[in-house]
C-alpha cells in the first residue's frame, strides 16, 4: 500500500489504483492554460465553446470483438462498435466505446470508475486472452460544441468534418495542427478531442487561435 494507490493482483496480474488515498488536488492537464488567462471558469460569449473535461477514466482493451463485447455489455450496458471507427455511448452519455483497431477499443468512464472496471472485467474475462490498460493519466478531452465549431475544426484537422465524413457515432484519429487526436462526434451539436495530456494546452491555445474570428470561449468543467 501506497500513498498515492493501492496496488491488488487479479488473475496474477498487478493492477494499480491510480487514484490516491490520501486526499491530493489533482492538476488538470490545461493548469497551464488557466494560470494564464486562457481557461475562463464564468465562460464565454463565443460562438464556439470548448469545455475541459479532465480526470475521466480512459481505458485501453485488447482481445478478440465477441469475448470483450459480452463483458463490456454486461458491466456496463454498451455494446462494442459493430463497424470500424464506431462510437458507442450508454443513455447519459457519460460511458463510451470507441472503436481503434480490430482488436482495440478505448472506454472513458467518470474519473473513479476505471480500476473498479477494470477489476470486473478481468474477473469477468477469466482466462481469455485479453489485455486491459488504465491510460488515464496519459490523456485527457476537450468537448466542442458551438455554430462555428465545425469551422475552427475544419482549420485543424486534416479529415472530412461534415457530417457526411463524420456523422454522429464516429471517430477517428487524425492529425490536429501538428499534433494528433481521437476526433469524436457523439452528438448532432457536439465533438470531442481526445489528446495526449502533454499537448492539451498546446491544443487549446491553436483552438482559440483559429478559432478568433469566431470568439472562442475555453471552460472549466464547473462553468
Amino acid at each position: 500500500m501506497s500513498e498515492a494507490g493501492s496496488e491488488t493482483n487479479v488473475s496474477r496480474v498487478a493492477v494499480f489504483d491510480t487514484h490516491p488515498v490520501e486526499p491530493i488536488d489533482a492538476e488538470s492537464p490545461l493548469a497551464w492554460s488557466r494560470q494564464r488567462g486562457l481557461v475562463d471558469a464564468a465562460g464565454g460569449s463565443g460562438q464556439v465553446r470548448a469545455v475541459e473535461r479532465p480526470f475521466l477514466g480512459h481505458l485501453i482493451l485488447r482481445g478478440g470483438a465477441i469475448t470483450l463485447d459480452e463483458a463490456v455489455r454486461a458491466e456496463l450496458g454498451i455494446n462494442l462498435p459493430g463497424k470500424p471507427l464506431g462510437l458507442n455511448l450508454d443513455a447519459d452519455g457519460s460511458r463510451s466505446v470507441q472503436w481503434l483497431s480490430p482488436d482495440e477499443w478505448l472506454v472513458i468512464v467518470p474519473g473513479g470508475e476505471e480500476f473498479e472496471l477494470e477489476n470486473r472485467l478481468r474477473e469477468r474475462l477469466g482466462d481469455a486472452h485479453f489485455a486491459i490498460v488504465n491510460v488515464s493519466g496519459g490523456q485527457t478531452l476537450v468537448e466542442l460544441s458551438g455554430e462555428k465549431a465545425r469551422e475552427v475544426l475544419m482549420k485543424s484537422v486534416t479529415y472530412d468534418v461534415h457530417s457526411h465524413g463524420l456523422p454522429v457515432g464516429k471517430a477517428v484519429g487524425t492529425v490536429f495542427a501538428k499534433t494528433s487526436v481521437n476526433l469524436r462526434r457523439p452528438s448532432e451539436d457536439r465533438f470531442e478531442l481526445v489528446v495526449r495530456r502533454s499537448f492539451a494546452d498546446y491544443c487549446v491555445r491553436w483552438l482559440r487561435d483559429a478559432g478568433r474570428e469566431y470568439g472562442v470561449s475555453v471552460e472549466s468543467p464547473t462553468s
